[in-house]
């Protein structure tokens, strides 16, 4: 530790750990992809097809002059174009890094440039909530600043009029056109970097999580078979896009390594209706559902009668991914999802740590809503206090995992500093999660949630200080702060707490340009629930912000805990005011 290696010596390819291992098999014929877009198109895709697709395209980056070890950035739609493009990259040997389609063209930017991408893969656009999010459009803006892009590959799927600059845009099919169905997958050595994936972090700055190669297809491909209990008649649905590690580990490496049979979404969870999910599941037979509890709890609030209208009666099992879920939401799912008949698998892991680490094995650990049970095998975590003792069960503390295991990231990107700063400093020697938890008297784990500057808001790792750095930007505010606050829906709902600048006066208009300035810098997801002005905010007397205490205004409770270090209470007295 830090840098742990597995496999040392050993040499394989990910794309063939994928796809060729099953040609010649009963599965070559199976379906591997079943793609529903959201205006009602469906397209199958079988593992021998699948594995067709990947080779042309690996021709047409060799084509391109991409060689191992270049990145490749990926902003596309949920399509299955989007996981060829993954697969091949593993095949040449090329790091793939992709960006979640709702990004602004700024977060697009920043990975391209951190990463120092050399191609970029794209789509005219994407279909949501029956309108066309315009990714090429979005691609262009980013590319005004990226002097190591000389390429991008453009998928039609919307047939929007889009832009193409000579000599750096192609079109897909045009690339695609007469290139080989057959390409040698060339091995590599196990540590060889497989992707860089960009999470939120406590500081401003998106952190490039790299996994390798062995190590991680080994921890995806063992939990995904033992988790999901995956079997060659399963239809297995994982909603989450391939812009997080959920679908990079869940839809891509984790299940085709294991042969199955996957159903991939494109569009909206109410789109056209609230029931599109439950009229999927029926129409296609899908046996085993892997969403996140920010979904459950919609589905709640839409009401039961979307969910009654339907059988469900494929599903065997259930999962829940992203952030605790609540006991309540368990319930409802179980009962109305599952009809009682169905274990659910409530799943802890991170982008950092590649594959699930603390779940149920269905039909062997016994459930208890809202815990995530046990440990993976060979996963050692444990609950903490702040010198690193481990606490008494049934009291809170900071989770830690005592040993290397093997999906575990190696570094992050050009940042290996901050790499061991982040996730090793806190305690010598063992990998610190950023998160609370305790253990019950059964040993069972329940996860509390972030401890550091970073919010889990509808499923998604959002780092205040980006948020700030976003609302101070804006050349109305003089400082800002942003804090999480419990919600019903989303988990947590972002409340930024804003001083303006002399001579610029508050009001609702100005409220709602800084949440659409936020949402343009980082992405919607980031779009902040409630914006406070404040003639001041709390701070120590070093000029530190305390946010624990705007936290607290937030939820409408009591300021607790020390505020000696306060410069002037004044200013937490005129919020609270406010607040009433």
């Amino acid at each position: 530790m830090p840098h742990a290696k597995w496999f040392i010596g050993g040499r394989l390819n990910v794309s063939e750990n994928c796809l060729d291992r099953h040609l010649g098999t009963a599965r070559e014929n199976k379906a591997a992809i079943i793609f529903e877009g959201e205006p009602g198109d469906v397209r199958t895709i079988t593992y021998k097809q699948l594995h067709f697709h990947v080779c042309r395209l690996a021709h047409v980056f060799e084509n391109m002059g991409i060689q191992a070890g270049d990145r490749i950035a990926i902003y596309m739609p949920m399509v299955p174009e989007a996981v060829i493009a993954m697969l091949a990259c593993a095949r040449i040997g090329a790091v793939h890094t992709v960006v979640f389609g709702g990004f602004s063209p700024e977060a697009l930017k920043d990975r391209i440039n951190d990463c120092k991408a050399r191609l970029v893969i794209t789509a005219d656009g994407g279909w949501r909530r029956g309108k066309i999010v315009e990714l090429k459009a979005a691609v262009d803006k980013a590319l005004e600043n990226t002097p190591t892009v000389h390429s991008v590959l453009v998928l039609r799927r919307c047939g929007n009029p889009v832009q193409m600059k000579e000599g750096r845009d192609i079109w897909w099919h045009e690339a695609w056109e007469g290139a080989p169905n057959q390409h040698k997958a060339k091995a590599f050595d196990s540590e060889h970097p497989l992707f860089i994936l960009y999470t939120s972090g406590s500081t401003g700055k998106p952190k490039g999580v790299l996994h390798t190669s062995a190590g991680y297809l080994l921890g995806c491909k063992m939990s995904a078979h033992y988790v999901f209990d995956i079997k060659d008649s399963d239809l297995y649905w994982c909603t989450a896009d391939i812009g997080w590690i959920t679908g990079h580990s869940y839809v891509v490496y984790g299940l085709m390594s294991n042969g199955a049979t996957m159903l991939i979404y494109e569009g909206a969870p109410n789109h056209p209706q609230p029931d599109r999910f439950w009229r999927m599941v029926d129409r296609h037979g899908v046996t085993i559902l892997y969403t996140a509890p920010t979904a459950i709890r919609a589905f709640m609030r839409w009401g039961d009668n979307y969910v009654l209208r339907h059988r469900l009666d494929s599903l065997r099992l259930l999962g829940s991914v992203g952030e605790p879920i609540n006991p309540e939401a368990w319930m409802w799912y179980h009962t109305m999802i599952g009809k009682k008949r169905c274990p659910i698998v409530d799943t802890w892991w991170q982008t950092e740590t590649g594959a699930i680490m603390i779940t149920p094995l269905p039909g062997v650990t016994p459930l208890k809503p809202g815990s995530g049970t046990q440990p993976f095998f060979g996963v050692v975590p444990k609950v903490v206090d702040d010198q690193g003792k481990e606490v008494p069960r049934g009291s809170g503390g900071k989770l830690i995992i005592t040993k290397p295991w093997p999906s575990m990231l190696r570094t992050l990107w050009g940042d290996d500093e901050r790499y061991k700063k982040q996730y090793w400093s806190e305690f010598a020697g063992v990998y610190f999660t950023g998160d609370g938890a305790r253990q019950d008297k059964d040993g069972y784990f329940w996860i509390v949630g972030r401890i550091d500057d970073v919010l889990n808001v509808s499923g998604h790792r959002i780092g205040t200080a980006e948020v700030e750095s976003a609302l101070v930007s804006h050349s109305s505010v003089a400082e800002a702060a942003a804090v999480g606050r419990p919600d019903e829906l989303k988990g947590q709902a972002l409340v930024c707490f804003v001083t303006l600048k002399a001579g610029i006066e508050a009001s609702d208009k100005l409220k709602e340009e800084l949440r659409s300035h936020v949402a343009h810098e980082i992405g919607a997801l980031a779009r902040p629930d409630y914006i406070r002005f404040a003639s001041g905010l709390p701070k120590t007397r070093s000029g530190k912000i305390m946010r624990r205490i705007l936290k607290e205004i937030a939820t409408g409770g009591e300021i607790k805990g020390d505020t000696s270090t306060l410069e002037d209470f004044s200013v937490v007295a005129s919020l609270q005011s406010d607040e009433e």
